[in-house]
């Protein structure tokens, strides 16, 4: 029995002072993540260019992969706190074939390395003159892949020096929380934190339409676009 002052004090009386003065640690949980969902209609898609004919054609039909006018994207205009943690870099792929990029529309973070492998049976040259990003990876057959890095945020055009009618979007974002539709104009944006955020809906070239959207914990609100 330990004494306090000259006085017995009981051990279980001690135990509990002694744990009274241990520093207790809180570790705070971060909020559960919602999702923000919906579908974007494109009511009148973008006309794809026409094709220029090609003297290798030989007068035969050559077969042709029309772009995806209908694909848009939907991305929180302003990151939640924490979207800017390093991340493992990505990498994406940006095909050509049957004379198109494929897909039309490709969004993704900075510092993805994106891939543009020549699918065809001709000569392709891609290229950019984009501020974001500025390439021109010169002409390859098919069979061949080059790469190009992205860093900066903003919008990529990109384009093939040899076949005029062939062009594509990428979208490089500085946080993970943006989506493409699918087939049916429909997208999913998760990990959303708890908040209220500008929702931007983006369609061949420029933003159409920009909404506030309040993402609960535990839960997917729903934000519907409609793109004349």
């Amino acid at each position: 029995m330990a004494l306090v002052h000259g006085f017995p004090l009981p051990a279980a009386l001690l135990a509990a002072a002694t744990l009274w003065l241990v520093p207790v640690r809180v570790t705070a949980r971060p909020p559960a993540t919602g999702a923000i969902r919906g579908r974007v209609d494109v009511v009148r898609p973008a006309a794809a260019p026409e094709r220029r004919p090609n003297v290798n054609d030989l007068g035969a039909a050559v077969p042709r992969e029309l772009a995806d006018r209908q694909r848009a994207v939907v991305y929180l205009e302003t990151a939640p706190r924490g979207a800017f943690e390093d991340r493992e870099p990505a990498r994406a792929r940006l095909d050509q074939r049957h004379e198109a990029f494929v897909p039309h529309v490709l969004p993704i973070v900075v510092g993805t390395t994106v891939d543009f492998p020549n699918n065809d049976r001709t000569y392709h040259n891609v290229f950019s003159l984009s501020r974001t990003q500025r390439f021109d990876l010169g002409r390859y057959a098919a069979g061949h892949s080059k790469a190009v890095r992205f860093d900066r945020p903003g919008i990529v055009r990109v384009f093939c020096d040899i076949h005029s009618h062939m062009s594509a979007f990428i979208l490089v974002f500085s946080h993970p929380f943006f989506a493409a539709t699918d087939a049916d104009g429909r997208y999913r944006i998760d990990n959303v934190p708890p908040g209220t955020y500008a929702v931007v809906a983006w369609y061949e070239g420029s933003v159409r339409e920009t909404r506030s959207v309040t993402v609960p914990e535990r839960a997917a609100v729903d934000a519907d676009f409609v793109i004349p």
